[in-house]
Formats: structure tokens, C-alpha cells, sequence
């Protein structure tokens, strides 16, 4: 075909190949076009799920504070309104970011000429349904947009038609407005004092805006946040969380090209149903921020979020422990509030400091351990919403062991080398028994593997006591062992021992304890040397089974005496020649 003339009608095949190669593109670029406007309505319904969940914090918060009244709620009060008050800081600087977002999004579709003159709620011929409402974006429908696939608007708008390296205009203020929120998000969460405290907790967040991969990012943030002066006990994770949740890689590789910002690489030919997807996306990422943030303010103070018409009291705390140790119990309602401490007794001990007060809603029980039983008991005290105390009892028992270890048997404390010696121990009075030892290695966790490592003729074992309670470990018992290589076997001729009646019939040989060694050893036979008295040289073969013997065994006479020597080998390694005599 290449330089050749066409025929008429070879020329009009090829023109409709253009046509269909067109229309399949077209055909292609709508599906692309019409998948942009779902995803774009998915992100939209994801974000007024997100406002409603960080909504849903902020109104717990300001119904608690209605139903904290009378003198005995002053103090939770001043902390509902503290609380709330920095709430309302959150959703100052995010309403800020979503207005301004989703005018950006309007000057696109300006820019298109599309028709933005009126909000028309679930009108689907009309684009805009819904103004921007404080922290809640505005409702759009892009199903109405007539020029989905305009690129040209979008990066006008976001200052990158030339140059996507550095964005001007609004996509450098988009940029700004981004990163400053990531700051001032992190900074309300984690700067705060809470009336009634003396702590103050600060932080001033950096800008980390370029780094090689998400575990760098996640490192240096949490370096940045640990140099803080944040209350790391309780906002450490929220605050990396919050950060890291906000934070976009500023310089890019595209297409072999670097250095290309986080704008230009997302808005360059972008089609406009496109750009309004990326737009609305970080406007879930705010959000997000948002509800993180409020979910973690409201956590700070008791909201009433759990309905209840019981009160359980709760004890606990180890039920076995050692005379002369301490008893630690943790007494508490099954639901607290974190402003109303519980008030415990303990029947029978009046002293100081038997009951200690956390902060959490218990009362730590201490006492000392005795006896044999103890039966600890007393009440618990939590006030109701309107001051009354409602009082409940509770009781708890710890069963007291006495510490000690046993092994016994002392003249046969014995270790065989390159065997799997089995051995228990019993830390009697604590509730975890370990086994240790010097000289030998263990394995298993009861029955334990012991094996004696090196060539030293004594390893010793120990036994420990541990209280998982208290993470305590006391060694109870030290015991040296002899070591020494595993006794000889005994050869078997069938099921006669060495020295016994042996039968022409069996054809195998065994090497094998007696049943006055107690030791579960195999030994193997490598060879063997079969002699009879009379016969002119011995036969000899591999292996346990003696057939090839048994034409010189049938030809022994009665009375005679049949011996065999052979090799074997044990568990150990070692290589024993043990011998048997049977009379046949």
C-alpha cells in the first residue's frame, strides 16, 4: 500500500476506519468523563458524612453542657465550655478552607461558561444545588456540566498554563491556605491549658513538605511533634495522625519530568469534571482533619455518650499470691465519669493510703498479703447527675501460696549428652514456673528438652518462680547435674537378649535398653559379624536385618553358641561395637 495508487474504493475503506478509530475515542473520553462526575459524587456524599460525624462530636459536647447543672457540675462545666470553645476554632479555620475551595470550583465552571446564576436543590438540569453552609461544601451536580472535558479553564484558574513547576495566582494561594490550615489544625489540637489544671501543653508545627516515602514523612513528623511542648502522653498519635492526614508531597516526577508541584501535577490537563474531583477530595482530607480533631477534643471530658439504667461495681486483681507480697486491686464502676471520682472502703482497713485515687474512675486497693485466704471486701460510691450517691458493695478473694521450689533425687541427677532429657518444674506459690540453667540448652515449655552443650561434666538447672501480676521473678532452686555419654545398649537377637535362647527363624537384630533403663533412646545397626563354633569364617553384613546368616545358622547343631558383633549407633553421634552371645 505504501506510494501505490488507491481504488475508489479501497480510498473510502480507509476513511471509515478514520471515522470508527474517532468514534471509538470519543466513545472512550465519555466513559473517562462519566467516571470522573461518580467519583466526584461519592467524594461529595463522603464529605457531608464527615461533617455530620464532626458535627455529632460538637453537639455532644453542647448537650453536656446543658445537663451539667448545680454546683456540684461547676467544674465539668468551665471544661465543657473550654472544650467547645476550642471546637469552635477548629470549624472557624475549616469553614475558612471549604468556602474558599468551593470558590474556586465556581470560577472554573465560570470560566467554562457554565450556568452558575442560581442554587437549584436536586434540580439534575442545574449544576449548583446547595451554598456552601459553614464547614458543610456547597451540593453540586458535574452530571449537568455541558463541557466536561474543557482542560483549558482549570489550570487558568489555578495559575498553571505556563509553567506547572510554580503555580501563580489561586493555585498558589490554594497551596498556602492548605499548608496554613495543616498548622493552625495541629496547633488547636495540641496547644490547650484545662481549667482546673496547672499543665500546659504547646506546639508549633514546621513545614515538612518534601520526603522520599511515608515512613520518612512518619518519622520526621513524630520528631517534630516528640520536640514539642504537646502533651505526648495523650495527643501524641492524634497530633501525628492530624499532620500527616493533611500533608501532600510538594515536588514531583511526571512523566520524566521533576520537580513539577503538587498543583500543577494535579490540575495539568485536567478535564474540568477532573479538577472539581481534586478539588472536592481535598476538601475531604479538611474534613477528615476536622471530625480527628473534635473527636479528640470531646474525648477530654465526659459527654454522656453511653445510656445506662445500672451500676455494676468491679473488682479486680490477682487471685493467687505470695505471703509478704503486695495485693494490687483495680475497684471501679462498670461506667465512670472521668469528673466524678468513685469513693471505696475496704471493710477492715482504715488506714492512709489503702485506697489511692488515679483519676480514672478507680480506687487502687493495696494491702499486704496474708494467710491463707483473704477475703477482701468493701463498697464503692459514684454520684448521679444530681449529686446523690448511689453505693454498691464488692468483694474479691486472693488465694496466698508459699514460695517454694522442689527437685529431688539428688545421686541420680544425671544429664546424657546428645539426649532429649525430659524434665518438669514446679515453682510452688506462683503462677508461672521457668526453667533455666547454665551449661546445657532448653527448649519446650514443660515438659522441657534439656541437652548439655559443650564438654564440661557438670551443667546445672534452676527453677524460678514468676507472679505475672506484678512481673516479679524470684530463683527458687539451683541443682548441679553430672553429665555423662548414654549408657551402652543391649543386643537383641529377635526377643532374646544377649545371653539368652535365640531361635534360627528371627532374621533381625536390635539394639535396644532393657527395661531397667528408663531411657527412650534409638540406636541403629550399622553392620554385623555373625560366628558359630565350627564353621569356617563368620558372615558379615550391613544393616539389622542377618538373613544372608541364615545358612549358617541352620547348619549349626543344637546346643550351639551363635555370637554377633556389631555396630552401632546411638542418639549421640557416638559409635559403640556391643556384642551378643544366644544359644541355639
Amino acid at each position: 500500500m505504501a506510494g501505490g495508487k488507491e481504488t475508489p474504493r479501497q480510498k473510502m475503506i480507509g476513511m471509515m476506519y478514520l471515522v470508527l478509530t474517532a468514534l471509538l475515542a470519543l466513545n472512550v473520553s465519555k466513559s473517562i468523563l462519566d467516571a470522573f462526575v461518580a467519583i466526584e459524587e461519592n467524594i461529595q456524599k463522603a464529605n457531608i458524612v464527615q461533617v455530620d460525624r464532626g458535627d455529632g462530636f460538637y453537639g455532644d459536647v453542647k448537650e453536656e453542657i446543658q445537663a451539667a447543672k448545680g454546683p456540684d457540675n461547676v467544674a465539668k462545666k468551665k471544661k465543657l465550655e473550654y472544650v467547645l470553645g476550642q471546637m469552635d476554632k477548629i470549624d472557624k479555620e475549616t469553614a475558612e478552607m471549604i468556602a474558599f475551595i468551593d470558590k474556586l470550583k465556581v470560577e472554573i465552571l465560570e470560566l467554562a461558561g457554565e450556568n452558575t446564576a442560581a442554587y437549584k436543590d436536586k434540580d439534575y438540569t442545574n449544576i449548583l444545588w446547595k451554598k456552601t453552609d459553614k464547614v458543610r461544601p456547597a451540593r453540586m451536580w458535574l452530571a449537568a456540566v455541558q463541557g466536561m472535558d474543557k482542560y483549558d479553564e482549570p489550570m487558568n484558574v489555578m495559575g498553571i498554563a505556563d509553567d506547572i513547576k510554580n503555580p501563580k495566582g489561586n493555585g498558589a494561594e490554594l497551596w498556602k491556605k492548605y499548608n496554613d490550615y495543616r498548622s493552625k489544625i495541629v496547633e488547636i489540637a495540641g496547644t490547650y491549658q484545662m481549667p482546673g489544671s496547672e499543665a500546659k501543653f504547646s506546639i508549633t508545627p514546621k513545614a515538612i513538605n518534601e520526603y522520599p516515602d511515608n515512613a520518612k514523612l512518619n518519622k520526621d513528623v513524630a520528631a517534630m511533634v516528640d520536640g514539642s511542648k504537646a502533651n505526648l502522653k495523650e495527643d501524641r498519635q492524634v497530633l501525628i495522625d492530624l499532620y500527616m492526614g493533611l500533608t501532600k508531597l510538594e515536588r514531583n516526577e511526571v512523566h520524566d519530568m521533576k520537580g513539577v508541584h503538587w498543583i500543577g501535577m494535579t490540575f495539568d490537563h485536567s478535564p474540568l469534571v477532573a479538577g472539581i474531583a481534586a478539588l472536592s477530595s481535598m476538601q475531604q482530607d479538611i474534613l477528615s482533619a476536622r471530625a480527628l480533631a473534635l473527636a479528640h477534643y470531646k474525648s477530654k471530658v465526659s459527654t454522656g455518650e453511653y445510656s445506662f439504667n445500672k451500676i455494676m461495681p468491679l473488682a479486680y486483681g490477682p487471685n493467687v499470691a505470695n505471703g509478704g507480697d503486695d495485693i494490687e486491686l483495680q475497684v471501679m464502676m462498670a461506667a465512670f465519669d472521668s469528673d466524678n471520682q468513685p469513693k471505696v472502703t475496704v471493710n477492715g482497713y482504715d488506714g492512709e493510703g489503702v485506697v489511692t485515687y488515679p483519676g480514672n474512675g478507680q480506687g487502687i486497693v493495696k494491702v499486704k498479703a496474708g494467710g491463707a485466704t483473704m477475703e477482701l471486701s468493701g463498697t464503692v460510691s459514684i454520684k448521679n447527675k444530681s449529686g446523690v450517691p448511689k453505693t454498691e458493695k464488692w468483694n474479691h478473694t486472693v488465694i496466698i501460696m508459699k514460695p517454694q521450689g522442689s527437685i529431688e533425687l539428688p545421686e541420680l541427677n544425671v544429664l546424657y549428652r546428645g539426649y532429649n532429657n525430659m524434665a518438669e518444674a514446679t515453682a510452688s506459690g506462683y503462677d508461672k514456673s521457668i526453667l533455666g540453667g547454665t551449661g546445657v540448652s532448653i527448649s519446650g515449655s514443660g515438659p522441657y528438652v534439656v541437652k548439655p552443650t559443650g564438654n564440661g561434666r557438670t551443667a546445672y538447672l534452676t527453677v524460678s518462680g514468676k507472679n505475672t501480676a506484678t512481673g516479679q521473678t524470684v530463683q527458687l532452686k539451683r541443682v548441679e547435674y553430672r553429665v555423662m555419654n548414654l549408657p551402652d545398649p543391649e543386643i537383641y537377637w529377635g526377643a532374646a537378649k544377649n545371653g539368652q535362647k535365640g531361635s534360627k527363624a528371627e532374621t533381625k537384630l536390635f539394639a535396644k535398653y532393657g527395661p531397667e533403663i528408663p531411657l527412650k533412646a534409638e540406636f541403629t545397626i550399622k553392620s554385623w559379624e555373625c560366628s558359630v563354633p565350627g564353621a569356617a569364617r563368620p558372615v558379615m553384613g550391613t544393616g539389622s536385618m542377618i538373613s544372608s546368616a541364615s545358612p549358617l545358622l541352620r547348619a549349626a547343631p543344637a546346643g550351639s553358641m551363635v555370637s554377633f558383633i556389631c555396630k552401632v549407633v546411638g542418639p549421640d553421634g557416638i559409635t559403640r561395637t556391643r556384642a551378643g552371645a544366644f544359644k541355639i
